[in-house]
């Protein structure tokens, strides 16, 4: 039988979701979990995606087999208790042997969290700590040059080699927090999206947001596909997948 969970996780103490060898990651607590749970016998996690160093996620999905007669309330409940504190599951459901937690995805969410005031050491792992203020307005005005179908190359990493870097962002949103106002939160709703692509979109808006570029360049950059064009890369601290839709 197939599975289907969803799952949160502080990343901060992980080298990202993919498992290395000798390295502490997500998708390794997790298959460790099932392996227990399906009495030493491994099980293999297929995620929707990979998530770098520090990177949390919300409401992250991924797929395994398993031969069980628990319901998947009692697997939920059982996973709990062997993953440490820093990774919940929120959600176990069954679904058709077909489907795949990265190839049926149709589209994914991630937010990045920048604090503009002052340094905050309690929050350092889960928001940007750029401690600076930042032209909001005209970093709203290049996120939407950034929405609708395009050829990310100059967004992805360096050395990333691929056929095709065309994804579309359907949606894109900059919010302020209303208590704390130098909180903003950036979104991107998107088909897929490439290592590093996030982060150096939010890079870019950092550097448009300080002056040193104008939104109206994200056209420019989108054309030029290279990377050196763009701006650097934005801390991981600050980003989280926040869903996968199907």
């Amino acid at each position: 039988m197939r599975y289907l969970m969803t799952f949160s996780y502080d990343g901060s103490k992980y080298k990202g979701y993919q498992k290395q060898e000798k390295e502490r990651t997500i998708q390794g607590e997790l298959e460790k979990a099932l392996k227990k749970m399906a009495g030493n016998k491994k099980v293999d996690v297929h995620a929707s995606g990979r998530t770098d160093a520090k990177v949390h996620a919300i409401s992250q999905k991924a797929h395994f087999d398993l031969d069980t007669k628990m319901t998947c309330d009692n697997m939920k409940k059982a996973l709990n208790s062997l993953l440490p504190d820093d990774i919940y599951i929120k959600n176990i459901e069954e679904v058709n042997d077909t489907f795949h937690a990265r190839y049926s995805a149709k589209a994914k969410e991630y937010i990045y969290v920048i604090n503009m005031g002052e340094y905050n050491p309690i929050m350092k792992d889960y928001e940007y700590q750029y401690n600076k203020k930042l032209d909001v307005v005209e970093m709203e005005r290049a996120l939407k040059y950034l929405e609708g179908t395009h050829d990310f190359k100059s967004f992805t990493k360096a050395d990333d080699e691929r056929d095709d870097y065309t994804r579309t962002i359907i949606q894109t949103n900059l919010t302020r927090d209303l208590k704390q106002v130098n909180k903003i939160t950036i979104s991107f709703l998107g088909t897929g999206f490439m290592r590093y692509m996030v982060r150096n979109m939010v890079g870019t808006l950092i550097e448009i947001g300080e002056g040193k570029k104008h939104s109206e360049e994200i056209i420019d950059i989108l054309a030029a596909k290279d990377r050196r064009k763009a701006g650097i890369t934005a801390n991981p601290e600050g980003l989280y997948l926040k869903d996968v839709f199907y």
